[in-house]
């Protein structure tokens, strides 16, 4: 690779005409990257977006801002571009990888604890009661969107076997697994009136109002509000806590990054893999809580 970088550097200042301070920072950035890869012992042809994500990750745990290391990433991109020009490589596998400058913080993830407060929350024996259950359990369950839930029609839920058919973002379908529970509360929400309510108008949406048409985003996100405040959670709690609290729960119970990214419905991993850095927060901080020479 590093003779491939000099090459690119000599590129940059003949035939592009770049800065003096740019050709520094490339230079820097990508000895960085060079240093990272070879770890892996990684070829450039071999090297994958998701090797890019995790550099830039790396940087990150390191204490590097945002624009840092946006500016490393514009290195690489440029660099791959230059290597694909020059038939170095065959693709471009840094151009899809999302800038660093608009990473989002995500909200407070719920611990198992506290899920299992929130999902116990609603215990009445009301229709509004085991309709708010059966919302919050498959939210959980299968760490579905908020417009996702809402959309649900009954005739995409399979209750026996376990899966759950929706269209997240670009009407884009996928099958989503759930377990035990959210088929036992989703069965007896709509046993005990719900599918009865949703018939009597017509609609064919799973979670229905009290007037029987479909439930809005906006009353979905007051009944998680509802159950956290009830149930003495003090963490900010946002329509998208369940899904992210599904994701971090399960990569920290060993899942694969590729299938929480499919049930998510992620188009790219490096969306996903941002549960990964908040996974390794958590055991960095166990690691200095309670290893003798952790800080």
């Amino acid at each position: 690779m590093r003779e491939h970088v000099k090459n690119f550097i000599y590129f940059l200042e003949a035939e592009r005409g770049v800065s003096e301070n740019t050709i520094k920072s490339y230079s820097a950035d990508l000895a960085k990257l060079e240093k990272f890869l070879s770890r892996g012992k990684k070829e450039l042809n071999s090297v994958s977006r998701e090797d890019i994500v995790s550099f830039l990750l790396y940087l990150k745990d390191l204490g590097l801002n945002s624009s840092t290391i946006a500016r490393n990433l514009a290195a690489i991109k440029t660099f791959w571009k230059f290597l694909v020009s020059e038939q170095i490589v065959k693709e471009n596998v840094a151009s899809l990888v999302e800038s660093p400058r608009t990473w989002k913080t995500i909200p407070d993830v719920l611990t198992r604890e506290e899920v299992e407060r929130l999902l116990e929350a609603p215990g009445g024996k009301k229709l509004a009661d085991l309709r708010d259950k059966a919302i919050l359990e498959i939210m959980y369950a299968s760490g579905l969107r908020v417009s996702e839930v809402a959309d649900l029609k009954r005739s995409g839920v399979n209750i026996d076997a376990g899966f759950v058919k929706c269209y997240g973002k670009g009407g884009k379908e996928r099958i989503v697994p759930f377990g035990k529970a959210a088929g036992e509360a989703i069965s007896r929400y709509l046993d005990r009136g719900g599918a009865a309510l949703a018939a009597s108008t017509g609609d064919q949406h799973l979670f229905v109002s009290k007037l029987g048409r479909k439930i809005s985003r906006q009353s979905l996100w007051k009944v998680i509000q509802k159950y956290a405040l009830r149930s003495g959670i003090k963490k900010h709690i946002t329509p998208h806590t369940l899904r992210h609290s599904f994701a971090t729960h399960l990569l920290e119970g060993g899942a694969d990054l590729r299938g929480v990214q499919e049930m998510l419905g992620h188009s790219d991993i490096s969306t996903t893999q941002i549960y990964t850095h908040v996974n390794s927060d958590k055991l960095k901080k166990v690691h200095e809580t309670f290893h003798p020479r952790g800080t």
